[in-house]
């Protein structure tokens, strides 16, 4: 283990956790191309927030942007991100990059190892031969692939990448045991070893796609119990005492995982022949979600008495889940958007997200808490523990005159001490 000399390229959300993991036990190049993050975590700055202050003074890292620094790492991990375009088709683009930049800096003995989630087959069929041809190595014998999927789950402090059990495949069975024995050297969970690179690609990418289905359901049984006038959450409760019922609950899914991975899936699946039915009719009802709270909302403003056009709805939280900075990919924007062509007067705050990025990703100009005006109604689009932690107080600022509609998309707030000046839906 000693020998293996470590390099992960990509710091993002997944890569970062990744390299401090391993550079607390082992000397690792960090490398990105975002020469900004290189210098934010050279002056101990993580703007991700997925790594705390102290974890990473205390980790052997070397960040660098140059790539021809790679050249001295044998054992390189590839954590980049691997997003769908406008039609929702697989955008390989960062990975193929990322492939070629390391294939350039190749040497003979190396190991490269993907952690991005991708469809069957991608590993060997698309990163293999640029890294044949960036390097001029022949793969298999000058150098050889893995692949251990990424199972990070960004904001979770608990359940960090040391302890999860960690999937492994290799191109040899030599190979394999080598990568096994350099993630057991940080991974407390231990390494779970796949058949096959093609077995560990697929068993990444179903584990969203079955959360994704999931919620889905949830979703539907939503919109059916909104139309009986029963509450959801009321009902999961009761079904959830039922050892084999599965935690799920309706919400906006986004994000660069759930949102995006059964894309990945489905489009392999089409090139095979096969129409994926039930993945698919789970994607359009996720996707259909931020449209159908934007309408609830409209509903309710009109059964109160309310002009549609010109009504302030405030928006608490930007990023597509909770307690993280990311708005990648984030449903909210959809609920936004669809109020806006009602020509409902929004303002977005966020206790998390990053004004610049917000502006340069959805043209949305997020307005600090204190300085939101009193609105018509407050939508708490993203359960942000500064939002619960001040619970139903906050609408006696946020509302006007401290009435109004609350729309509460997670189902958060506490239903029983609901004042009664306030007209609450959730979904």
């Amino acid at each position: 283990m000693s020998e293996r000399k470590i390099a992960v390229v990509g710091l993002g959300y997944v890569g970062l956790p990744v390299a401090v993991a391993f550079g607390k036990k082992h000397p690792v190049i960090g490398f990105d191309i975002n020469t900004n993050r290189i210098e934010t975590l050279l002056n101990g700055i993580d703007y991700t927030n997925e790594v705390e202050l102290e974890d990473l003074k205390i980790t052997e890292i070397h960040y660098t942007a140059d790539s021809k620094e790679l050249e001295q790492a044998d054992f390189i991990i590839v954590s980049v991100p691997t997003p769908i375009n406008a039609h929702n088709q697989p955008d390989l683009t960062p990975l193929l990059k990322a492939s070629e930049t390391v294939g350039s800096a190749l040497q003979k003995g190396a190991i490269v190892v993907y952690e991005s989630t991708v469809y069957p087959g991608v590993t060997e069929d698309e990163c293999i031969p640029v890294l044949e041809k960036h390097s001029g190595l022949k793969a298999g014998i000058d150098f050889f692939v893995g692949y251990s999927p990424e199972r990070i789950n960004p904001g979770d402090k608990e359940r960090t990448f040391t302890k999860i059990m960690k999937v492994v495949s290799g191109q040899t069975d030599e190979v394999l045991e080598i990568i096994a024995e350099v993630y057991s050297s940080v991974v407390e969970a231990g390494v779970y070893k796949a058949s096959s690179i093609r077995v560990a690609e697929a068993a990444k990418v179903i584990e969203n796609t079955q959360r994704d289905v999931n919620i889905a359901l949830m979703n539907e049984l939503a919109m059916i119990f909104n139309k009986l006038d029963i509450d959801t959450s009321e009902v999961l409760k009761a079904a959830g005492t039922k050892w084999n019922f599965l935690n799920f609950s309706p919400g906006l899914v986004g994000g660069h995982c759930i949102g995006v991975d059964p894309y990945y899936l489905t489009h392999k699946a089409q090139s095979v022949g096969h129409n994926p039915e039930m993945i698919l009719a789970g994607r359009r009802m996720n996707d259909s979600i931020g449209q159908y709270v934007a309408t609830a909302l409209v509903k309710k403003l009109i059964k109160s008495n309310m002009p549609v056009q010109g009504a302030k709805v405030t928006v608490l939280g930007l990023t597509f889940k909770e307690n993280v900075p990311d708005i990648r990919n984030s449903k909210v924007i959809d609920v936004i958007r669809e109020l806006q062509e009602y020509g409902i007067d929004i303002q977005v705050t966020d206790a998390h997200a990053d004004s610049a990025e917000a502006v340069r990703e959805y043209g949305v100009s997020l307005i600090p808490n204190e300085e939101l005006l009193p609105a018509d109604a407050v939508i708490l689009a993203v359960s942000h523990r500064e939002y619960l932690e001040e619970g139903w107080s906050q609408f006696d600022r946020l509302l006007k005159q401290g009435k109004g509609i609350v729309v509460d998309i997670k189902s958060v707030l506490d239903k029983e001490s609901k004042p009664e000046n306030i007209d609450l839906w959730r979904l």
